[in-house]
């Protein structure tokens, strides 16, 4: 790759970069991701429909205003009430002065069931006989409802006397509070507040009064059961005594219940004396066993090694102080034995003394063992005693355990008799003690006190509601407007609408010369084409393409413009470059740059020229042009050619870029025969000219070619335009330079 001169004047959007490498296929030819929300593609639409948008917003506001000032003015009363979850007692210890009202649901639950009770209908009905509401023409008044006629049932007057009322009352209980909020609205501030007011009073006496009547039914339920109890259990211990007697077993169940106050099970809690001396003595066999068997294992030990191997018989105080005694008398015979011969009296004497502390040793280590042997047989002889009584015990308890049958029965009965009448005295005392003589849970808070001015209508309310209102109905038909406009204007459109990247954007020329415009590098449009060629210039993984063909999906959209642009800018860095007119149709690069047509492609292609007889310099360092050649009879035949191939390869070898400037692709095979054989394949548009199905039919012809789709660029965008300047290239004048400033440069 040639080295880019510093003066070369390119930039490259971060758009524009595109990487292919790391792509599938579906994103390379068009058909990746869905474009994401973008805000300004959102601002953009808002401000194209901006008189639509602001007419709705109006509208809606005017509305809202209109019935505001002809609604009735309502009075809105609040009474707050607190709801415990726990009631004081009035009678109770210190342990008991709170009983959980709630004690199986949750506070949640509980909560939520007391403002149910609130909207209930049983509440409403309480309300209106309180304050005397059924058939209350004043009241119906005050509601805006129409009185019911002489005709009316009693049930139809009822009925619709709750409806006003649960209709227009209102229960708001934060979550994080135990405060409910009470509303009632009418149209007469002291009705509403005498409502609020009574709905809370009410709610307190319903509770209080449903309490008492559930504790009085609970009280007659519970003394019926305790009779039965108590006759249940008086005759299952006149059955368990009798038995007992009968069967002469004496059991320590009764003495164990009463020393511990705790009534066990029959089958557990209760045993004889028979059955306890079992126990001890099988745990004391058990234990004899073990000392047994260790006794065994310790003799084992010291019968199958030396007497003084063993490490009981070397931990004996009087094997250890023989021990020390015959290390002394060694010592001393090691001693004698460096001055003296075997012989000598002192060794002699020495030698005596350690045969006399080696029978000690011997005889210590002997008791060592016959203590042992003394443990073993002690041991046995414990067990043997021990299993025998074991064995007397068991035929007596087995015996005893055929008698104890009936008797476990008639034990399991009295004590579910017992655990059952004292459960049932136990409640019954509380319910005496606590019926009708709790405080309520519920307490008022604030007592509804008659408004001093109307909650509704609101106008501020009305007004913002009739604001969101209007920007959602204006929101909704902006996208509907969006949707339906299929015209591509600025570049966020080339993304969003037909999901290509974009490659550059080209303003609209404000000289009548373009080729004047494109040699001043100061201009607008050479700086558009610079950023163009900027993203050319990493459009793939390995750089700049070989071979560039420039279309576009129908005629006059400044293909090229654009291709002699390419090259240009190209050429100026340095790079070999070679522009190439395969519109065998209706060529115009000729007339653009003032160059004869008699020779070109089109004499190539049918074998009647060479390269060079053909290649053309274009007047600038670089940069050589071929034509396109008189007009075949079938420029498709040509095009699709091998010598077209061939001559793509050959040309591609000699210049370091090839453009080729080709017709367009609707109606017409040339250009999705060319995208097949060059390296990368440039889409241009025009702005405000081009929509979306015309460009996504040409994109589908040309896609069936499998092309190297670079991306598109947007040509003759006018940022100054009122609907175009919420795009991100509106304010792409600001760095154009002044007449001065070119001057200058």
């Amino acid at each position: 790759m040639a080295t880019i001169p510093a003066n070369a004047g390119i930039t490259v959007p971060s758009q524009a970069a595109v990487t292919l490498d790391h792509l599938g296929d579906d994103e390379i030819f068009g058909e990746g991701k869905k474009p994401g929300f973008d805000i300004r593609y959102v601002i953009a639409a808002i401000r194209t429909n901006l008189l639509v948008f602001v007419a709705i917003i109006i509208a809606a506001l005017t509305l809202a205003l209109v019935a505001t000032m002809l609604d009735t003015k309502r009075y809105t009363a609040v009474a707050s009430v607190q709801i415990n979850d726990q009631s004081q007692r009035v009678l109770g210890n210190a342990e008991e002065n709170q009983s959980e009202v709630n004690g199986v649901w949750d506070t949640d639950r509980f909560l939520q069931t007391q403002v149910d009770v609130l909207k209930s209908r049983a509440l409403a009905l309480r309300v209106i006989k309180r304050l005397r509401l059924e058939g209350n023409a004043k009241f119906y008044e005050q509601m805006e409802a129409g009185a019911p006629g002489s005709g009316a049932s009693p049930s139809a007057v009822r009925e619709l006397t709750i409806g006003l009322l649960r209709s227009n009352m209102l229960i708001k209980l934060p979550r994080t509070s135990r405060v409910a909020m009470i509303t009632f609205e009418s149209t007469d501030p002291v009705l509403s507040a005498q409502v609020a007011n009574a709905f809370a009073e009410e709610f307190i006496q319903a509770s209080l009064q449903q309490r008492y009547d559930s504790s009085a039914y609970a009280r007659n339920f519970v003394a019926n059961q305790l009779q039965d109890a108590k006759g249940k259990l008086e005759e299952s211990e006149r059955n368990l005594n009798d038995y007992a007697r009968s069967a002469g077993l004496i059991r320590t169940r009764n003495l164990e219940q009463g020393s511990s106050g705790n009534e066990g099970d029959a089958g557990s809690g209760a045993s004889s004396v028979t059955t306890a001396s079992l126990l001890q003595l099988n745990a004391a066999a058990s234990q004899a066993k073990a000392n047994r068997i260790a006794a065994e294992a310790r003799l084992g030990s010291l019968n199958s090694k030396s007497l003084l191997a063993d490490r009981d018989a070397m931990q004996n105080p009087a094997v250890q102080q023989l021990f020390t005694q015959r290390a002394e008398v060694e010592a001393k015979l090691q001693d004698e034995l460096t001055r003296h011969l075997e012989g000598h009296p002192n060794v002699r004497q020495l030698r005596a003394q350690l045969k006399v502390i080696d029978g000690q040793l011997n005889m210590a280590a002997q008791n060592v063992r016959t203590g042992v042997r003394a443990e073993f047989e002690a041991a046995v002889a414990t067990e043997r005693q021990l299993v025998a009584q074991v064995s007397a015990l068991k035929t007596a308890t087995l015996a005893e355990q055929d008698s104890s049958v009936q008797y476990n029965l008639l034990a399991r009965e009295a004590d579910t008799n017992r655990a059952l009448y004292d459960g049932l005295l136990q409640r019954y005392k509380e319910l005496n003690a606590s019926a009708g003589i709790s405080t309520s849970n519920i307490s008022i808070i604030d007592a509804a006190d008659p408004p001093q001015g109307p909650s509704s209508p609101n106008l501020m309310k009305n007004l913002a509601y009739a604001l969101l209102a209007g920007l959602g109905i204006a929101a909704v038909t902006t996208f509907l407007r969006n949707q339906f406009d299929d015209t591509v204007r600025v570049p966020e459109d080339v993304e969003h609408k037909l999901e290509l990247p974009l490659l550059g954007v080209i303003p609209r020329s404000r000289d009548s010369d373009l080729l004047e415009e494109l040699a001043d590098p100061k201009s607008a449009v050479s700086e558009g084409y610079n950023s163009l060629r900027g993203a050319l210039l990493y459009s793939t993984s390995h750089g700049l393409p070989k071979s560039l063909l420039v279309t576009s999906s129908q005629p006059s959209e400044g293909k090229t413009t654009t291709s002699y642009a390419i090259a240009q800018g190209f050429a100026r860095m340095g790079r070999k470059v070679l522009l190439v007119d395969v519109d065998l149709r209706r060529p115009s690069l000729h007339r653009r740059i003032g160059l004869d047509n008699e020779k070109g492609m089109s004499t190539l292609l049918t074998n009647q020229d060479s390269i060079h007889h053909v290649v053309k310099p274009s007047g600038l360092t670089n940069l050589d042009v071929i034509t396109s050649g008189p007009v075949p009879p079938s420029p498709t035949e040509l095009i699709a050619s091998t010598r077209m191939e061939e001559l793509i390869e050959e040309l591609s070898a000699r210049y370091d870029v090839v453009v080729f400037d080709s017709p367009p692709i609707l109606g017409l095979a040339d250009a999705p025969l060319m995208s097949a054989l060059v390296d990368g394949v440039i889409f241009i548009i025009e702005s405000e000219r081009a929509r979306r199905g015309s460009l996504k039919a040409a994109l589908r012809r040309l896609r069936t070619m499998r092309p190297m789709l670079l991306g598109a660029v947007l040509t003759m965008f006018d940022p100054n335009k009122a609907g175009n300047r919420y795009s991100e290239y509106y304010g792409y004048d600001y760095y154009t330079y002044s007449p001065s400033d070119k001057k200058k440069g």
